[in-house]
């Protein structure tokens, strides 16, 4: 099975890809695509389209994924304000279950965040 193709959505940044790109081929940004500023559901609309998974912190869009179901699947990072260093290694970290999320038939979205430890 191929990696799955990501669809990073507004709120992360395009930087990101450079350092997703080898886990995660063929994977892209909304405003690349000419999406920036599009709405959620052209957005939702695109990614079901391309069968791409939408990644985001956007809470709308888990809404439209209880709403309307899968494709697109739908990664939520619960990470705030992170920096694209966290938010890449979050991401690649989690690659394993990302995938599994994907193949995954019933699973519509998925919600990551950073582990924290105990002191």
């Amino acid at each position: 099975m191929s990696p799955p193709q990501l669809l990073l959505d507004e709120n992360l940044s395009e930087r990101l890809l450079p350092l997703l790109i080898e886990r995660f081929p063929h994977s892209t940004h909304v405003r690349l695509i000419g999406l920036g500023g599009a709405s959620d559901t052209a957005i939702w609309k695109w990614a079901s389209q391309q069968v791409l998974v939408l990644v985001t912190k956007d809470e709308d869009f888990l809404d439209l994924s209880v709403a309307w179901g899968f494709p697109p699947k739908v990664v939520y990072l619960a990470i705030g304000n992170a920096s694209n260093a966290t938010t890449a290694s979050l991401l690649l970290q989690q690659a394993e279950t990302i995938e599994q999320f994907c193949s995954h038939p019933d699973a519509g979205f998925l919600l990551l965040q950073p582990s924290t430890s105990a002191t």
